[in-house]
This record gives C-alpha cells, sequence and structure tokens, in this order.
C-alpha cells in the first residue's frame, strides 16, 4: 500500500494537519485512515468489546489503529507526573493485553509504536537545566517547555531553530527547541516529565513488528505461594514458594521480593529470591522464605496484613505487585528480638 502524506501546522500550530485535515483525536484520525479503508479506536474502548465485535471491527478495515495513551495521561498532568515509572510498567501490559485481543481478532500483522518519546526523572531538575531565557520573535504561537512555534522567531545560544523546510512541513511557522535537556519555565508544576524537543529520548521510539504465525514467546516462570496457615502468631513468618514450570528455552528465571506488609507499609525485612531451578521434578522446584516482623507490625496486630511477592520493572528500580495472600496477625505478646 503505497501512501504518501502532507504534514502541515495549522494556522495556530495545532492540530498539525495531515493532507489539509486536522489530526488531533480519534475521530479526525479515523476521517484520515478512512482515504486507505481504516479507522481509529481507543484502546480503552477496543478491550471492552466482545470478541466477535473486535473480529467484526478488525475484518471490516484494511488498517485498524488503537491508541493508547496511559504515559502520557498520567505523566502530562503535574498532580500524576511523580508515578511516571509506574505508568510506563502498566503500559506494557495494557498494550500486550491488546495484542492478544488482536491477534484473536485474526489480525496478523500487529505493528507497536509510539509518536514519541520523553524525558523524565522522579529528583528536583538542577537549576541550570532551567532556561532564563525567554523565546523572542516576531510573533511566538507556542510556547511548550520543549518547544516554540512562531513566526521570525530571534537567534539565542539558547535554542536551535529550525525552519519549516528543513523538517518537511508546508507551513510558516518556524520551531525553536532549548538546547539539552533544559525546559523553558513556564508558570506551574510539572518539569520532571517533558517532550517535544529532539533529544534521542523523545525523538527514537520503539517500533516492534509482531506476526501471529511466530511461537517463540518468551516468558518468566510462574511462582505460587503456597501458606500453610492464614495466621500469624509469633515474630516470624515462614511461606513456601513454588515455580510452576522448570527454567528451559521459552521459560526463564524470575526474580521477586518477599515482603509482609500493612497497607502500604512494610512491617517485615524484605527477602530477594530467584526462581532459576531446572528440574522437572516439581519437588526440587520449592522454596521459602522466612521473614522477621519489625516493631511496625505491632500496630497491625489482631489485623489482615499480607504476604507480597515483587517483581522488578524493568531496570528502573522500581518493584510492582506481583502476587499476594492474606494472613491475620494475632500475637500474644511481642518480643524485644523482633527484626
Amino acid at each position: 500500500m503505497g501512501w504518501c502524506l502532507r504534514l502541515a501546522h495549522s494556522e495556530g500550530g495545532d492540530p498539525v494537519l495531515v493532507d489539509g485535515q486536522p489530526s488531533n483525536g480519534t475521530a479526525n484520525r479515523s476521517k484520515i485512515l478512512g482515504t486507505v479503508d481504516g479507522t481509529a479506536i481507543q484502546a480503552t474502548d477496543f478491550l471492552k468489546m466482545k470478541p466477535a465485535e473486535r473480529r467484526d471491527l478488525y475484518a471490516a478495515h484494511q488498517v485498524l489503529y488503537v491508541y493508547h495513551d496511559t504515559i502520557d495521561a498520567t505523566g502530562d498532568k503535574a498532580v500524576s507526573e511523580h508515578r511516571t515509572f509506574k505508568a510506563a510498567a502498566d503500559a506494557i501490559d495494557e498494550l500486550v493485553d491488546v495484542v492478544k485481543k488482536l491477534a484473536s481478532a485474526n489480525a496478523t500483522n500487529i505493528f507497536v509504536t509510539a509518536d514519541h518519546g520523553f524525558l523524565y526523572q522522579e529528583s528536583k531538575l538542577a537549576p541550570q537545566f532551567n532556561l532564563t531565557v525567554k523565546p523572542q520573535g516576531d510573533k511566538v504561537v507556542v510556547e511548550s517547555r520543549r518547544y516554540v512555534l512562531g513566526r521570525g522567531l530571534k537567534e539565542d545560544d539558547a535554542f536551535r531553530r529550525f525552519l519549516p523546510e528543513q523538517l518537511g512541513l508546508s507551513s510558516d511557522l518556524e520551531v525553536q527547541i532549548p538546547n539539552s535537556i533544559c525546559r523553558i519555565v513556564k508558570p506551574g508544576a510539572g518539569f520532571q516529565f517533558v517532550h517535544g524537543g529532539a533529544s534521542l529520548q523523545e525523538i527514537v521510539v520503539p517500533v516492534i513488528s509482531i506476526n501471529k504465525g511466530r511461537s517463540d514467546t518468551v516468558e518468566p516462570v510462574n511462582v505460587d505461594i503456597h501458606p500453610e496457615s492464614d495466621k500469624i502468631t509469633t515474630g516470624q513468618i515462614v511461606v513456601k514458594l513454588f515455580q510452576q514450570s522448570a527454567v528451559a528455552d521459552q521459560r526463564t528465571a524470575r526474580k521477586l521480593r518477599a515482603g509482609l506488609f500493612f497497607g502500604d507499609q512494610l512491617i517485615s525485612n524484605e527477602a530477594e529470591l530467584l526462581f532459576d531451578a531446572e528440574s522437572a521434578e516439581g519437588r526440587d522446584r520449592f522454596q521459602t522464605v522466612r521473614l522477621l516482623l519489625s516493631k511496625d507490625a505491632d500496630e497491625a496486630n489482631n489485623q489482615i496484613v499480607e504476604f507480597r511477592l515483587s517483581e522488578p520493572i524493568g531496570e528502573t528500580g522500581e518493584w510492582k505487585k506481583y502476587k499476594s495472600v492474606p494472613y491475620r496477625l494475632k500475637r500474644s505478646f511481642t518480643t524485644d528480638f523482633d527484626f
């Protein structure tokens, strides 16, 4: 399928026009895709559909565009940008679900990509990354923390300026971006998560090609929790864990962290575990973990607590819940020997 698009800025800079049509929003994208017998749908709406409805939707179009925005919806808001790492991990899980449902709807060639990357850090930015100069020009049309659109923009060492023809745009709007990862200072919060510049993190995006016919999916082994009781009556707890299958070509080892929690509060030590047993014998794939309760556990006495297994979120240093089971903490007394 050959398809040549003409991109341009609208008069106000936003939205971008595709062959003269606005490209913002699912409805507008469906109109653009309609020229090649395609359509667009929000991922949330796609996941709510019944299997038969998804199959009919896919069969009725040459191109099906499923839009997912968990990361932007979280990072672009000042009140939630601190949850960006978690949103990125959730997005991967949700995209896997979308791909599985597309495959079930008879899709054979699936491409997963993004419209842009982003810059994010949890710690507060150093002052030198906030520009002290303001964008200037004959007319500044759009000013974001990572880009400026305007006419007759003034040259400045703090910025890199591009003419529209350099960017392949049919427009009279020039583009300026801050050098490095610097931010343009604007009122309000929300400096940790930004995008729109030309750093590698913002402009290099993944393109994953998935073919339904492939059968070489690699996943980590699953682990079950086998509690011997539903009560904790002493200053420690011992829990048996079972690795469901042996590590093999399509089953990799799984790294987990075990701890006892009262709500979000850790009330024991945490133990890191690696499930990498290669034995075909189930009895060889059991592990036990022993946790010592801390003094904070006293506040949870006679209440429900949670034995929780967590797994790492990629290489971010963050962890997310994998599995858990409840226990009632019921100790008649505490000692000075607790962890």
